[in-house]
């Protein structure tokens, strides 16, 4: 049985949705537009989207992702915020480039992959020097060029 204190699953997932609601009536203040005009914009009638924001009921995955589009923000932020997927690790350059409202959610997703990939590709040729033992780098010497500018005389 649950310990004195510990929430359940079930209050556990009745706070995500509390926590959702609260979130998309934040994004929808601070956008400054009505429960009628996001609905509209959500493609959902004005009594279900004010259920939400309540935390009367959980929206789906689409319907977030609709919500999302109405609101101009990432549809990812709306998972994280309902639970449907864990916070994205990253740092200042994918924190600046989720929160950049002149791109879409297509260009967001597509600078990520490319910074993700060099990324990738940068700690992997690191790895590899890091694991070939080199030794101390020790200065060269005239007579290790092998083209020495007296040789092409």
């Amino acid at each position: 049985m649950d310990e004195p204190g510990e929430s359940s699953p079930m209050d556990r997932v009745a706070g995500l949705g509390r926590d959702i609601g609260e979130y998309i009536k934040q994004q929808r203040n601070h956008a400054k537009i009505s429960v009628r005009q996001l609905a509209r914009l959500a493609g959902v009638s004005n009594p279900y989207l004010s259920q939400i924001e309540r935390g009367l009921r959980r929206p789906s995955a689409e319907i977030l992702q609709q919500i999302a589009k109405g609101l101009r923000i990432s549809a990812e932020a709306l998972y994280v915020q309902a639970g449907i997927l864990d916070l994205p690790t990253g740092g200042p350059i994918t924190d600046a480039v989720r929160a950049d409202p002149d791109l879409t959610e297509r260009q967001k997703q597509v600078l990520l992959d490319i910074y993700e990939s060099f990324r990738r590709e940068n700690s992997a040729t690191r790895s590899a020097t890091s694991t070939v033992d080199t030794g101390r780098a020790q200065p060269r010497s005239e007579d290790d060029d092998p083209e020495d500018p007296a040789d092409r005389r």
